[in-house]
Order: structure tokens, then C-alpha cells, then sequence
């Protein structure tokens, strides 16, 4: 079946994993209140810390995606550079090592699906639609995401492990498919970043769609997204089906 312009309906799903199935967010806040707790000045303000890690200002987890440094090196990285914000001492490798262990701790302490993740999942099954998992991080480790916050049956396809660099690379997205038997114009792939997920899939010929949570946007436009006729924006995954056509 076609839908307008002679695309293909919406046969099959891709997901991101952090801050779209998983609260990441979440994740990051439980651990970065306990490394404020023991390694930065008294008196910050919880969401001010946050809000500057995952800003992430000089790239470096973008940097790691497009396979320019490791993993360890882009969050030794900006640790260091949190340290600096807000009243930390530089860390050298073996003080970075300490610091990373127990904020690996906490941040894996906070691992939890939304709320609306299972329902999707659900929504899909009985729609018949396939589905899998593409994610910016190494394969393993969200596969170990996923079942620490019951999503064990969203089958990753692709990390950045797979192909030595992450998103926007339109080799993540057509792997993606490939996994999924199906071809581009047939997929959708659902993120919460406009531009490494919606855009960038869409590049590589799927349906790109934003997922939009409230309160959770880092200074993208909406309006920027709405120009482009191929991003779809939902604020909820609740609502993500019906913004497809996939019937």
C-alpha cells in the first residue's frame, strides 16, 4: 500500500533508546546529584548540573559518535569540563577512573523506562508492525539498558560499536532496515533529537519522527522541524501511531 507522493505505508519502527524508550535524563540526574554531593561546590542547583551535562557544549559525546574519540576519553572529557563549571578538581586518569565508577553506579541505579515505552511496544504488536532498536551507544550496553528497565524485547540492530560512528550516518538508519527486512520508505524511526534523529532519518529516505516531551527540549525550534514537510512531531509515544500512516 502507498500513502501521498507514492510512498510506501508504515510497515516497520525504529527506535531510539535513551531519552526516547529510557529516561536517560532521569538516569543522569540521580548520578549527577551524588557526584555533586562528593565532588562539587556546596549549594548548586540539581538542574542547572544537568541541564549543563547533557548540553554537552564542546561536543564531545558527538565527537565519539563520529568515531573521533572513545567512549572513556568524551566523558573524561566533560567531567572534567563539570568540574570546572561548578567547583571540581581537575581529574587525571586514575582520579577519573574513581569518579566514573561510582557515577556509572548511580546512573545504572537510575535506569527506568517511561511510561508510555511499553504501552508502544504493546501498540505495535497488536499492529503487526515490526520493530527494533538503533541507538548512539554501544550495542551491549543498551541491550543491557533495555532489560534493566523490561524492554528486553526491543532487539537492538545497531550501535555505534557497529559501524564505528553513530548518527546522523545514514548507515545506522539502513542497517536498521536491512534488520527489519524492510526497505526506508517503509520506516519510521522515532528519537527525541530533531536533528541526529528525525532529520537525519529522513535523510536516509525513512519517515523521520521527534519525539518532543515536555519540559525535556535543549533549545530546538520547533518551527525549524515543522519547515521540514518530512519530520513528523509527537509529543508522546502514546500519540506516535497515530501520527503515521500505518493502516
Amino acid at each position: 500500500m502507498e500513502r501521498g507522493g507514492g510512498r510506501p505505508m508504515i510497515r516497520g519502527v525504529l527506535l531510539d533508546v535513551d531519552d526516547t524508550l529510557v529516561d536517560t535524563r532521569g538516569a543522569f540526574r540521580h548520578a549527577l546529584l551524588r557526584v555533586a554531593d562528593e565532588y562539587l561546590r556546596e549549594g548548586l542547583d540539581p538542574d542547572e548540573v544537568v541541564q549543563f551535562w547533557r548540553a554537552d557544549c564542546s561536543g564531545w559525546y558527538r565527537a565519539h559518535t563520529r568515531g573521533e574519540m572513545s567512549h572513556r576519553e568524551q566523558r573524561h572529557r566533560r567531567a572534567n569540563e563539570l568540574h570546572a563549571e561548578f567547583g571540581g578538581d581537575p581529574m587525571d586518569d586514575e582520579a577519573y577512573d574513581i569518579w566514573d565508577a561510582g557515577f556509572e553506579r548511580h546512573f545504572r541505579e537510575g535506569w527506568s523506562a517511561f511510561d508510555d515505552a511499553l504501552p508502544l511496544l504493546d501498540a505495535l504488536d497488536d499492529a503487526g508492525l515490526a520493530y527494533g532498536a538503533v541507538s548512539n551507544a554501544d550495542l551491549a550496553y543498551q541491550e543491557l539498558k533495555l532489560a534493566a528497565c523490561g524492554l528486553e524485547r526491543v532487539e537492538m540492530f545497531v550501535g555505534v560499536d557497529t559501524f564505528g560512528v553513530g548518527k546522523p550516518d545514514p548507515r545506522v538508519f539502513l542497517e536498521g532496515c536491512r534488520r527489519l527486512g524492510l526497505e526506508p520508505a517503509e520506516v519510521a524511526y522515532v528519537g527525541d533529537e530533531p536533528d541526529l534523529d528525525a532529520v537525519a532519518a529522513a535523510d536516509a529516505g525513512l519517515t523521520g519522527v521527534w519525539l518532543d516531551r515536555p519540559g525535556t527540549r535543549r533549545g530546538w525550534s520547533v518551527e525549524s522541524m515543522e519547515l521540514d514537510p518530512r519530520i513528523t512531531r509527537v509529543t508522546s509515544l502514546d500519540r506516535m501511531l497515530d501520527a503515521l500512516p500505518v493502516t
